[in-house]
C-alpha cells in the first residue's frame, strides 16, 4: 500500500491539502480559495516565471516560457491537462487527478486564461481518475469548454505529441517533431500540454502569489525500493536523497533509479545531492518525473538496471526500427549479464550504445534505454564488468521481469461531501 506524507519541514504543505485520502469536492476547494479571482493572467504569468517554476512531466521546462509560446503562436489555443503517466513508478499524477481534480481544473482554466484559449482536455490513462474530473466537471462548471479524453495505459503515450495525436482522433503515439505543440497540436492549433501538478501548481501560485518561490521549489515524488512501503510525499528541493531513502524506508541505501526511468541510475555517493533540478543535472542525473527507486544493500543495479530497459523495450511504439532494435539490443546485453551468459563484448557495447543511441527515436524512449545502460556504466563502474566474468548471485534470486517490481499503486482517495479547509488560508 502507497502512504502520503509531507516534508515539508515545517513549511505548510500545499499540493497535498489536510485529507489527501478524500477526493476533495467543490464546496471545500472553494471555501479554501479556490476557484478565486486573483491576479488576472498577465499579472499569474509574470508570477510563474518569477518563481521559476518548471514542468513537472519529465523534462522541467520552464511554465511560463511554454504558456507565452502558446499565447502568442498563430491561431485558436488549445489546453491540455495531461495525466497520462506512464512511468511504472510514479503515482503523483493519477492521484491528484483522482483526490484533487478541482485543483487540477483550476490550473487549467488558469492556463487558458493566460493563453487565451476557450477549449480545454484532460488526457489521462485511469479510468478512477477519468470518473473523478468528471464528476468535479459536473460540480462546478469550468470557465471554458473541458473535455475528458481517456487512452491506455502506456510508457509513450504521456509523450505530448502522443497525447495530441489522441486527442485528434489517432493512437497515442509520438508523431516526429517539430512541429511540436505549442506550434501545432490539437486542431492544429498552437496547444499547451501541460502536466497536471504544474497546472495543479499554477492554481496556488494563482491563490498566493505570496508563497509563489516556495509553491515552486517543492514538488511531489513516489518513493519506492524493496524495503518499506511505496511512498507518495510532498517535499521542498532543498531535500537531500538520503533523506529521501531514509523516508521510504532504506536509510542505507547504496544508489537509486532516478526520474522514473528518465533520470538513470546514481551510486551511493551521490545520495547527499539535494532534490534541486540544477544540482540533479550537475550530478548527471534528472528528477524526470519525480519517481525515485532506491537500491538497498545486496541488491544488484545491473538487476535494476535490466528490470528498466526490459520495461522500456515492451513498452516501445515500435514506430522507429531504430528505437525497436536499439532497446532490444540494450536490453538483451542487460539480461545476459543477469542470467550469467554475457558475451564477452558486453560492457563495450553498452557503453557505445549509450552515446550513439540518444537522438534517434521519434520520443524519448530509446534515450531513456541508452541512459540507463551509461549510468550503470558512469554509477558502479566495475559491476557490470563483473558480471562478464562470474554469476552475479543477487541477480539470479531475481530475475529481470520486465519492470513489474518498479511498479507502485495509486493511493486511495475516497469520497467525502466536504473535506476539512487546508490549515494554510488561503491555499486551495
Amino acid at each position: 500500500m502507497t502512504a502520503i506524507r509531507s516534508l515539508m519541514q515545517g513549511r505548510p504543505a500545499t499540493l497535498l491539502g489536510t485529507a489527501p485520502d478524500i477526493t476533495e469536492e467543490a464546496e471545500a476547494y472553494v471555501a479554501a480559495g479556490g476557484y478565486g479571482t486573483g491576479s488576472g493572467p498577465e499579472q499569474l504569468l509574470e508570477n510563474i516565471a518569477a518563481a521559476g517554476l518548471r514542468g513537472r512531466g519529465g523534462a522541467g521546462f520552464p511554465a511560463a516560457v511554454k504558456l507565452a509560446a502558446v499565447r502568442d503562436g498563430a491561431g485558436t489555443p488549445v489546453v491540455v491537462a495531461n495525466g497520462a503517466e506512464g512511468e511504472p513508478g510514479s503515482v503523483k499524477d493519477r492521484w491528484l487527478l483522482r483526490a484533487r481534480p478541482h485543483l487540477v481544473l483550476d490550473g487549467l482554466a488558469r492556463a487558458a486564461a493566460i493563453t487565451g484559449a476557450a477549449r480545454g482536455y484532460v488526457y489521462l490513462s485511469d479510468p478512477v481518475a477519468g470518473a473523478r474530473i468528471r464528476r468535479a466537471i459536473t460540480e462546478r462548471v469550468p470557465s471554458l469548454l473541458v473535455e475528458v479524453v481517456e487512452t491506455e495505459h502506456a510508457y509513450v503515450a504521456g509523450e505530448e505529441t502522443a497525447a495530441v495525436r489522441r486527442i485528434n482522433g489517432g493512437p497515442a503515439l509520438p508523431t516526429a517533431k517539430p512541429p511540436r505543440p505549442f506550434q501545432h497540436g490539437v486542431g492544429d492549433q498552437p496547444t499547451l500540454v501541460s502536466n497536471v501538478e504544474t497546472l495543479a501548481r499554477i492554481a496556488l501560485i494563482a491563490a498566493r502569489p505570496d508563497l509563489r518561490r516556495q509553491i515552486a521549489e517543492s514538488t511531489l515524488v513516489t518513493l519506492s525500493g524493496t524495503r518499506g512501503n511505496p511512498l507518495l510525499a510532498e517535499v521542498p528541493y532543498s531535500t537531500t536523497l538520503r533523506a529521501l531513502a531514509a523516508a521510504q524506508g532504506t536509510p542505507d541505501a547504496t544508489g537509486a533509479l532516478m526520474g522514473g526511468l528518465f533520470g538513470g541510475l546514481i551510486g551511493h555517493g551521490s545520495l547527499d545531492i539535494p532534490l534541486d533540478p540544477g544540482a540533479l543535472a550537475d550530478a548527471g542525473t534528472a528528477l524526470g518525473c519525480g519517481a525515485l527507486r532506491f537500491l538497498a544493500p545486496g541488491e544488484c543495479p545491473v538487476a535494476l538496471a535490466a528490470d528498466a530497459v526490459g520495461h522500456l523495450a515492451a513498452e516501445s511504439a515500435r514506430q522507429c526500427g531504430v528505437c525497436v532494435a536499439g532497446t532490444a539490443s540494450v536490453r538483451d546485453a542487460l539480461h545476459g549479464l543477469t542470467a550469467g551468459r554475457a558475451d564477452p563484448d558486453a560492457v563495450t557495447k553498452l557503453l557505445r550504445w549509450s552515446t550513439g543511441l540518444p537522438g534517434r527515436g521519434a520520443c524519448g524512449l530509446l534515450d531513456a534505454a541508452a541512459g540507463t545502460a551509461g549510468s550503470l556504466l558512469r554509477a558502479f563502474p566495475n559491476t557490470a564488468q563483473a558480471h562478464v566474468d562470474s554469476p552475479c548471485g543477487a541477480c539470479s534470486a531475481a530475475p529481470p521481469d520486465g519492470g513489474r517490481r518498479l511498479a507502485v499503486a495509486v493511493p486511495e482517495a475516497g469520497s467525502s461531501l466536504a473535506t476539512p479547509a487546508p490549515a494554510m488560508k488561503g491555499t486551495p
